[in-house]
């Protein structure tokens, strides 16, 4: 039990009734809600002076802040966890959110065309920014080539079963020749028919410690830096896609704070991180404020939902930010039932 949990059991219906309510106008409207306002909604007819007896209570266990000495009260970030764990009501996402969805899977585009799509659509329906991390390419190679394109530049080029075709403009080792690369190519080659670049990553590994020998050592450098062009950091920094970014100018957060979160996106600092967050567990999950260091700086939230393939492994992840005044009960379901679907679409395309 978290001690958010526990504090919400140890309030009594009365102060439970006024957070919650405090909490779903803020999120509505953003406003301070003052203790006038509330004698109108409660289920019990209370004095002001009473609620605002409980606001005090609240703000005493850290539930409530007041942002000026003579406004309402609003949730802090304790507050706002408590209120998301325990008292938030989810409903199924409404039918014009799920069309509009729905709607971004039709056609036959590439993966990376239909998730771009998605990640727009899921941003127009939030009002926020939309994150997509697209899955990695698992399809078995068919074929792997190096080509020179100057004295400190080389292209390696992977032709996937699917058709798919994938290079990268690296650094090769130094002293490389056309004799070197044809050997790493063919060395690659004889390895790589029928397996992913995963499993070919670590079958190479222990092949180049086995036959280093009779693999020359520039073809062996080579090889290894070619690979190393699929596990580098960047690859993360590729994979994820950012739509609806110019959402977040409108909302509360201070133009500061926008300029980090958009500085953060725009390199993509740290963002295999992203993928972490959601590799931890199936479902959604919900980070407010600084909880996720991620964007902690911004004083934004994320809700974030992986999708699997149809082997049930996590291949990627679908997510928003905006403000901490998020409508989570909302756009929790829209973010679940996007992660539900586009893991769906994608493993209909792995079985046709």
């Amino acid at each position: 039990m978290t001690e958010q949990t526990k504090l919400l059991t140890e309030l009594n219906d009365r102060s439970r009734e006024v957070f919650r309510r405090v909490v779903e106008s803020y999120l509505e409207t953003g406003d301070p809600v003052g203790s006038r306002s509330l004698t109108r909604t409660m289920s019990e007819k209370l004095s002001a002076a009473t609620i605002r007896n409980v606001m005090q209570d609240l703000e005493y266990l850290g539930l409530l802040g007041s942002p000026h000495v003579s406004a309402g009260r609003i949730p802090t970030q304790t507050g706002l966890r408590m209120f998301v764990d325990g008292l938030m009501e989810i409903s199924e996402p409404a039918a014009s959110d799920r069309a509009a969805i729905e709607a971004t899977v039709g056609g036959d585009p590439d993966v990376g065309t239909l998730l771009d799509r998605v990640g727009s659509a899921l941003s127009g329906i939030t009002h926020g920014a939309s994150l997509v991390l697209t899955p990695k390419h698992e399809a078995p190679i068919r074929h792997i080539e190096f080509v020179s394109l100057g004295a400190e530049r080389a292209l390696v080029v992977l032709v996937f079963a699917d058709g798919q075709v994938e290079n990268r403009v690296f650094t090769p080792p130094m002293g490389q020749t056309p004799s070197s690369m044809r050997e790493a190519a063919n060395f690659l080659n004889a390895m790589a028919e029928g397996r992913t670049l995963s499993e070919l990553r670590e079958h190479i590994a222990r092949q180049i410690v086995l036959r280093r020998q009779e693999l020359d050592r520039l073809a062996a450098d080579l090889v290894e830096a070619g690979l190393a062009q699929w596990e580098n950091k960047g690859e993360s920094y590729e994979r994820l896609i950012v739509r609806g970014r110019a959402n977040l100018l409108g909302d509360e957060l201070d133009l500061e704070r926008v300029r980090s979160l958009f500085d953060d996106l725009e390199r993509k600092r740290d963002i295999a991180e992203f993928l972490d967050l959601a590799e931890t567990g199936d479902g959604v999950r919900i980070f407010i404020g600084s909880e996720n260091k991620l964007f902690s700086l911004s004083g934004s939230s994320l809700v974030v939902s992986p999708y699997m393939n149809a082997d049930r492994k996590i291949i990627g992840a679908v997510g928003v930010i905006g403000p901490t005044r998020l409508n989570y009960g909302r756009i929790v379901p829209i973010v679940d039932y996007t992660a539900q679907l586009v893991g769906r679409m994608l493993s209909g395309r792995g079985k046709g």
